[in-house]
Formats: structure tokens, C-alpha cells, sequence
């Protein structure tokens, strides 16, 4: 009987070990898994398009940020004719280090045919 004893201690004991292995496993592998940028792009394009509605046209700033990632897409809001005349906006969108969308605002709304206006010192 002390033989079937040590027999299930040692079993308990190895799956025990088996269990902390996988478990570390799992860490290291979400840990060694994050998307790259190209993959947080395309992530951060169709949250906010399935969020929203509206498909992204073209991201215009992108960074790694303490938090995850920080981008500044654009999207057309309101198609109109000529498409000169269409409405655009840009929306910032947070994103957490798995590429998860974790806000994101309308922070300009513009036609598509205007140039932002410059400000310069001397011109």
C-alpha cells in the first residue's frame, strides 16, 4: 500500500509540474506573441470600422506608446460629388500592447479637397 501511495504522490507531483510548465508556456507564449505594427495596423483599421461604420481610408500617424499604440486614422464620413467635396475625419485610437482597441474620438473633420491651413512665421 505505501507503494501505491508514493505512486500517486509522484504522479500528482508530476502533473502538478506539468501544469506550472504549461502555464508558464502560455505566458511566454502570449508574451512572445504580440503583433508586430503591421499587424496592429490592420487590427486598429477594422475595429474602428466595425465600431464606427465607416471604413479607414489611410492611417496618418502611428506610435508605440507606455500603453500599447496610438494612431491617427482617417475615414470618409459623408461621400459626396465631386469627391473633392466628400467629408473626411481623423479619429485617434488607443490600442493596448495586443492590439486590442481600447478608445478612440473624432479629433477633426474636414473636406477632402482642403489643405490644412499652414502657419508660418514669414509666408
Amino acid at each position: 500500500m505505501a507503494n501505491t501511495e508514493n505512486t500517486e504522490e509522484s504522479r500528482d507531483s508530476q502533473e502538478e509540474q506539468e501544469s506550472r510548465g504549461s502555464r508558464k508556456s502560455t505566458e511566454n507564449t502570449r508574451t512572445n506573441k504580440r503583433p508586430g505594427p503591421m499587424e496592429v495596423l490592420r487590427q486598429a483599421r477594422g475595429q474602428l470600422a466595425e465600431l464606427t461604420g465607416m471604413e479607414a481610408e489611410s492611417v496618418s500617424s502611428f506610435e508605440q506608446t507606455e500603453d500599447g499604440w496610438a494612431l491617427e486614422i482617417e475615414v470618409l464620413e459623408l461621400e459626396r460629388v465631386p469627391d473633392t467635396m466628400s467629408l473626411m475625419a481623423s479619429y485617434q485610437v488607443e490600442l493596448d500592447p495586443d492590439g486590442q482597441l481600447t478608445g478612440y474620438r473624432r479629433v477633426r473633420r474636414y473636406e477632402r479637397g482642403r489643405a490644412d491651413a499652414r502657419r508660418s512665421g514669414g509666408q
